[in-house]
């Protein structure tokens, strides 16, 4: 089955929720995946210019630290600085905490906004509004950036627009879906582990000869179907439509160049051991093959980082040292390989946390104050965004809201902010109504 809006989250709250659309496998090939394929084309931009730069969202789910990644603060006392030292930067004067040394030598590929101001500490609506640029809004669910994307671009090199990497997205407030634009601008999902053995992609993975040889038989039946009903209806407008999608679901699925892109085990080992052999390292390394063979957007999940008992355990053992070696690794391979400049690379979560330890040794939900960083994609880089107060409680200098961040990431990516769709209801909404370009990044 293709899981097409598949979500399941489990934090703080204590709620596990499974939220999604399932579109038939290709053993109903014609019936599940042209659906899908068709409902995408529905809307598809219209010629529209746009600059060709990609983008690669990194989602920390639960909501990083502040203090205890990239705005560190080792002159606060101990209840808020924690446990960690801080290491030296390229950057002179710019530390980070001590577990993220690889990315400590690579900020010179990305920017820090430190400034950055989540504007809300609740777990679901901040999904939403982090990955949307809009409040939550119960009658008007807005539209990630990767369904923009999608909806202005369409298909490259016959390859999804829009890819979403683990299900580590909290779906109850509509966070990361298409919104009011539509399930056919919904990420191509793949929730299965990339650094397993056994990773395959749904619907692009057939087991052998026999399924390739009977999917094949059931295009072809389908096909002679196609063929007398047109002849029926003399080719009537909806089933040249119809046929068309045909076409594309059965040439996306035999594809070898979208075989190849979800193919991970043809880079070397080398290039598998640098980004790290776990879920989050081999996620980067896919995001980069599919970025590579032609998707505009992917979106990489990683959950774990709702650190309200054991932060600092937590951090120490599993989140910061997969987090470093895979980000640190994204930007150099892209480097190397001459794809950083087209190429946008954005890291943030739900929001920061309290810089005051709790007594669980955690911090908990924090919403006047967190980090993002952002780099690649034309934006400048080596600078840091604003500024926070001494003990990391609030903003203090060069905000920077969700809006903004929507702001960026859209001029970044060539859309312009005052690009108006249509509700399903009829009513105008503009993509940013509020935010602005960071200046220091775009200016």
């Amino acid at each position: 089955m293709l899981d097409v809006t598949l979500g399941k989250t489990t934090d703080c709250t204590g709620i596990s929720r499974r939220q999604f659309l399932r579109i038939g496998g290709l053993s109903a090939l014609g019936l599940s995946l042209p659906g899908y394929l068709r409902w995408r084309h529905l809307a598809a931009a219209e010629g529209k210019p746009v600059k060709d730069v990609s983008c690669i969202l990194l989602w920390m789910q639960g909501g990083p630290s502040h203090i205890d990644t990239f705005d560190p603060k080792p002159e606060a006392p101990v209840e808020i600085r924690g446990e960690f030292q801080t290491i030296p930067t390229r950057l002179p004067g710019i530390r980070f905490s001590e577990h993220l040394p690889l990315l400590a030598q690579q900020n010179d590929k990305f920017s820090l906004i430190r400034g950055h101001d989540p504007k809300n500490g609740s777990h679901g609506v901040a999904d939403h509004l982090m990955m949307s640029g809009h409040k939550f809004n119960p009658s008007l669910p807005f539209p990630c950036y990767g369904s923009v994307i999608a909806k202005e671009r369409g298909y490259r090199n016959g390859m999804f627009p829009f890819v979403q990497l683990g299900r580590n997205i909290d779906r109850r407030f509509n966070g990361g879906i298409a919104g009011f634009l539509g399930d056919e601008y919904n990420p191509f999902e793949v929730a299965d582990d990339p650094n397993s053995p056994k990773f395959q992609v749904r619907d692009l993975s057939l087991p052998g000869e026999a399924e390739r040889r009977r999917m094949e038989r059931r295009y072809a039946m389908l096909s002679d179907l196609d063929r007398y009903q047109s002849m029926v209806e003399e080719r009537a407008q909806a089933v040249r439509a119809r046929d068309a999608f045909y076409e594309k679901a059965h040439s996306l699925i035999t594809s070898p160049l979208a075989k190849r892109a979800f193919d991970i085990e043809q880079e070397p080992d080398r290039v598998r051991d640098a980004y790290g052999r776990n879920t989050l390292g081999q996620s980067c390394l896919l995001a980069r093959r599919l970025i590579e063979a032609g998707v505009h957007f992917v979106t990489v999940t990683d959950g774990g980082w709702d650190t309200h008992q054991n932060n600092f355990r937590s951090l120490k053992d599993r989140l910061l040292p997969r987090l470093d070696r895979a980000y640190a690794a994204l930007l150099q391979d892209l480097y190397d390989r001459g794809m950083l400049e087209s190429t946008l690379v954005v890291w943030f979560g739900d929001f920061g946390r309290t810089p005051k330890i709790n007594p669980s040794a955690g911090r908990d939900h924090w919403a006047t104050a967190g980090v993002a960083t952002m780099g690649g994609g034309g934006v400048r880089v080596g600078e840091v965004v604003g500024a926070t107060n001494a003990l990391g409680e609030f903003v203090i200098d060069s905000p920077v809201t969700p809006q903004d961040l929507a702001a960026t990431i859209y001029y970044a990516l060539g859309v312009p902010l005052h690009t108006w769709y249509r509700a399903q209801d009829g009513r105008p909404i503009e993509l940013v109504p509020e935010g602005k370009p960071i200046r220091q990044l775009v200016g």
